[in-house]
């Protein structure tokens, strides 16, 4: 063997990356786990395609007689006057305004905590972890009968001003805001003579972009899935989001007269979360990255 030849077999050998053992256990847990999240949309779907006579003369995981889904769709934006489609303006209003709302603020308390110092600051941390393992239904009530007071029940209003506040959001953009802007960098902006507010939009908001994305993503689907809340305090059907609307729908079969509309409550479900599946493929790649913050370290 010449000398050449075996210094290429010793770097091989040296460099050689061993593959990743195969765990059984863990591939079926994980593909249980798929099934279990994959099952109700392949559900959802399949109902979807069905008439309402269908749907109790068939098998749920396998499609009916006719594929009914383009006549379901129609009928679900058109019924009613087409309500369903105020419903979803009323729902793209609160999540604009609260989601988006609630990941600026965010931002901004979760960099001012991350980057400057001042008193207090240890006492606002535990608060916002306490923030954080409170559920939001334990202060639905408290917050119906603050608004009540000044009367804003029953306005979109009581439903975008608690969405604005976002404890785990905040605490996220503070993890983040740690790790993604680098004081020297600050540091380097402040000497060239730019102020705070420059510094923080033309600086550190790029840097802070996938984990803002990740806030987003958080507060919209929750927002989005919002029912508590809108259900104590809304009462004019006119502004009720997706999900009070096709809760009504579906209690409709359940009242003196009324019509059974199971149809268009699983069609309606099915459109009301394709915004959400296109909003997390969109931005996929930024989310991603903003859930691994910190996993350097």
């Amino acid at each position: 063997m010449t000398p050449l030849a075996s210094t290429r077999r010793r770097a091989r050998r040296h460099y050689t990356v061993e593959r990743p053992r195969r765990r059984p256990l863990l591939t079926a847990l994980t593909g249980i786990v798929l099934i279990y999240s994959l099952v109700p949309l392949v559900w959802l779907f399949i109902n979807a395609t069905k008439t309402q006579e269908s749907l109790f003369g068939s098998f749920g995981l396998w499609f009916g007689d006719g594929f009914a889904l383009w006549d379901n769709i129609v009928d679900t934006l058109s019924y009613d006057d087409g309500i369903f489609l105020r419903w979803l303006l009323n729902t793209v209003l609160y999540v604009v305004l609260g989601a988006g709302g609630a990941t600026f603020l965010a931002v901004l308390g979760g960099y001012a905590l991350a980057i400057f110092d001042f008193p207090g600051k240890r006492a606002v941390f535990a608060i916002v972890i306490g923030a954080v393992a409170v559920p939001g239904t334990a202060l639905a009530v408290p917050t119906f009968l603050m608004f009540s007071e000044v009367g804003l029940t029953n306005t979109p209003w009581s439903v975008i001003i608690p969405s604005l506040i976002s404890p785990f959001g905040l605490y996220l953009m503070w993890v983040y805001a740690l790790e993604a802007i680098p004081t020297e960098l600050l540091e380097a902006a402040r000497v060239d003579g730019s102020g705070e507010f420059s510094t923080f939009f033309k600086v550190s908001l790029p840097l802070l972009a996938p984990g803002m994305v990740t806030v987003l993503l958080f507060t919209m689907v929750a927002t989005w899935n919002n029912y508590f809340l809108p259900l104590i305090m809304l009462r004019d059907s006119s502004w009720y989001p997706l999900t009070l609307g096709l809760n009504e729908w579906n209690s409709q079969a359940s009242t003196v007269g009324g019509e059974a509309i199971f149809n268009l409550v699983i069609t309606g479900s099915l459109l009301t979360i394709v915004p959400l599946i296109v909003a997390f493929l969109l931005l996929q790649r930024f989310w991603q990255s903003g859930l691994t913050a910190g996993s350097g370290r």
